[in-house]
């Protein structure tokens, strides 16, 4: 074979095979939808329970915090100061060590939304919470309720 039937034979396979053909690029496509239809599911279900995961952290970071509270002014806050004492000392508490979190932003729930507090009537007990995802009593799965005491 000479160098210019080399050439022209070289030449002729790269116009043949220079591109894709619809037929290969639709294939693709439908592969891809398919993985997304199968995958996007189950990212949106670990997402979700990503977000109880984080709230059920932050209720026990919450709990130490109250806890490391209790043991500075032998006292948890009030329900009227609640879970900003944490951050900001309230008034007259004289033996305030804290901050016993850095910022509020530990404060509010993953949806949004604040923490509960509440103390017993003898307050030595107290409850925190969120709602879930839905904000409503009840519910199951990441509506359900979230709470530690």
């Amino acid at each position: 074979m000479t160098l210019c039937s080399k050439m022209k034979f070289v030449r002729s396979l790269s116009r043949k095979d220079a591109g894709i053909t619809l037929f290969e690029l639709l294939v693709v496509l439908v592969i891809i939808a398919l993985l997304a239809t199968i995958v996007a599911p189950r990212v949106i279900g670990y997402a979700g329970r990503s977000k109880v995961n984080i709230a059920t952290a932050q209720l026990a970071s919450i709990q130490t915090s109250l806890e490391l509270y209790y043991l500075d002014t032998g006292q948890y806050p009030s329900e009227a100061e609640g879970l900003t004492a944490l951050v900001e000392p309230p008034e007259g508490a004289l033996a305030w060590q804290g901050p016993y979190m850095r910022n509020t932003s530990g404060l509010t729930d993953p949806w949004g939304r604040a923490y509960s507090y509440g103390l017993d009537e003898t307050g030595e007990r107290f409850t925190i919470g969120s709602l879930g995802r839905d904000g409503e009593p009840g519910g199951e799965g990441e509506d359900s309720d979230l709470s530690r005491s």
